[in-house]
């Protein structure tokens, strides 16, 4: 019996120690457009693999640096170089992607929507993984 105890003692005890951070549906809802929009056009060249003079896009956590800089100003796309980029045209040197094709104009939404709403990410670490086919400049 003393076996048993000293086992179940020790189970609760990991389990205890266990930290589950529960994911908020409604943040994960809020920002799975602006995911998609980066996993789909940015992570390819902003991710893992990056260049080390690239602001890295690679997870939340690393986004999360860019808020609050000249990078995201939360509330003010038009004053965020992250929206500025995405919004030039092509023939504009610094245009983002860089491989000759802009991000659709229900992305451009989605984004200036997120960043005039806060810039708001989840509490949590989401890493950002590549989505789509590679862009032609990678």
């Amino acid at each position: 019996m003393k076996p048993f105890i000293l086992i179940t003692c020790v189970l609760v005890a990991v389990l205890a120690s266990c930290t589950i951070t529960p994911t908020n549906p409604a943040e994960e809802k809020a920002f799975a457009g602006v995911r998609t929009v980066l996993e789909r056009n940015c992570v390819h060249c902003h991710g893992d693999n990056r260049l080390s003079t690239m602001p890295p896009i690679n997870d939340t956590h690393a986004l999360s640096k860019l808020i609050g800089s000249h990078w995201i100003v939360p509330g003010k796309p038009e004053a965020s170089r992250f929206f500025q980029v995405v919004t030039f045209t092509d023939e504009i040197p610094g245009a983002m992607p860089p491989s000759g094709h802009a991000i659709s104009k229900k992305d451009v939404q989605i984004l200036s929507d997120w960043i005039k709403d806060g810039a708001r990410l989840p509490e949590h670490n989401v890493k950002l993984v590549p989505q789509g086919p590679l862009p032609r400049s990678i």
